[in-house]
């Protein structure tokens, strides 16, 4: 069985557009709320260190953590134009090693959202961190 997950930029939140203390240029931040909620600001803001601190685009980041999970077959990333395709392709030959990918756990729980996720079930991949990832040497998207 495949897994096809969309959104791994976070509806835009993971591309560096969306900013503390500046001009946020999106269009939909004048009618959806998450763009402007100061709880995932500070969490992209942390995403944006470890990106940096990675020697990496946010981007790429994001796209890696996406496709080193173990059952993630396919990412539907909507880039709307020829550069956003480049980058997110890009993004793709990057390989997390598992100091990042625990890091990335720490800012947000596996499981859990920006916010509040009740949630009574608890899949084993929540739990142990090696069911959730491909193993080192199978990360990139082949």
């Amino acid at each position: 069985m495949g897994v096809m997950v969309w959104g791994p930029l976070a509806q835009e939140m993971l591309t560096g557009r969306v900013r503390r203390n500046q001009e946020n240029t999106l269009i939909r931040a004048g009618f959806v709320k998450h763009v402007n909620d100061e709880r995932r600001i500070d969490v992209v803001e942390r995403f944006i260190s470890l990106a940096e601190e990675a020697g990496m685009p946010l981007t790429h980041l994001a796209m890696a953590f996406t496709t080193a999970h173990a059952g993630v077959t396919s990412a539907l990333a909507g880039a709307r134009t020829m550069a956003h395709l480049d980058d997110v392709l890009a993004g793709l030959d990057v390989q997390l090693d598992d100091d990042l990918l625990d890091r990335i756990d720490e800012i947000v729980p596996p499981g859990t959202d920006v916010g509040t996720l009740d949630q009574d079930y608890m899949p084993p991949a929540l739990q142990t961190a090696g069911l959730r990832r491909r193993r080192a040497g199978e990360r990139a998207a082949a």
